[in-house]
């Protein structure tokens, strides 16, 4: 009975993978998601989907929550995920790809057709490198359903993944999906040069440097917040203090 054999470390970190990359309002049984994991580890879909909503549970980014019953290893994996994006969601996407009996940069590939993998000396911290930026796009561009969250733009081929903190500046938050913006590539690149920001409550602000109208119609608007992972306001202060250009 497959069923009543406790969740290894491994199982939880692909569940937790998926639940990143699942959004919210799609956490049952039926999804082909979920029960593809579900066949890779040899479990139910409706025991992967609800061990999923005990994550939602103990995710601190959800104003609502999920299932009551969670277990200890759930939340221990949980927060190992939660306070070392950089490495859990290198070793999750790893993980899944040995399952598939693939490499990690064909699985990646498949998951995001404009991710390129070089080959020399460097390739090993590219290929890391990579195979995170395509995680966090993923975990973003599904936090947000899919549309810009200033101007409703839903072509996925135009929306960016956008980091309120640029990559470089925080190492520890930069794959942090609560340090990510879905924005269209205008107002992504606006952002990055601090022609916009965000306000503390989550209103676009627009610098006085910017003539445009297609930007200009935004400023005061407030953005679509996501269902999960809603931008901290550390994050947005910093972007505001050092970055934006008022």
């Amino acid at each position: 009975m497959t069923e009543r054999r406790g969740w290894s470390r491994n199982e939880l970190i692909l569940a937790v993978n998926l639940y990143c990359k699942t959004p919210f309002g799609r956490i049952h049984r039926g999804n082909p998601d979920i029960i593809k994991l579900a066949g890779l580890i040899g479990r139910s879909p409706g025991s992967v989907a609800w061990k999923m909503c005990n994550f939602a549970s103990i995710d601190p980014s959800l104003d609502r929550k999920g299932a009551s019953h969670v277990a200890k290893l759930d939340v221990e994996v949980w927060n190992e995920f939660f306070n070392n994006w950089e490495d859990l969601a290198f070793e999750s996407q790893n993980l899944l790809a040995k399952f598939e009996h693939k490499d990690v940069a064909t699985l990646v590939q498949e998951e995001d057709r404009d991710i390129a993998f070089p080959e020399g000396k460097d390739s090993a911290r590219t290929v890391k490198t990579r195979v995170n930026q395509s995680f966090f796009r993923r975990m973003i561009l599904t936090s947000y359903n899919e549309v810009c969250c200033i101007t409703g733009i839903s072509n996925v081929e135009l929306l960016v993944a956008s980091h309120i903190m640029p990559w470089a500046s925080d190492e520890k938050n930069r794959l942090n999906p609560m340090n990510g913006l879905c924005l269209n590539a205008l107002h992504d690149r606006a952002f990055d040069k601090g022609l916009i920001s965000i306000d503390e409550r989550y209103n676009v602000i627009v610098s006085k440097k910017v003539k445009h109208k297609l930007i200009l119609e935004y400023d005061k608007k407030p953005i679509t917040l996501p269902k999960r992972f809603i931008p901290a306001q550390q994050f947005l202060d910093s972007h505001r203090n050092n970055i934006f250009q008022g």
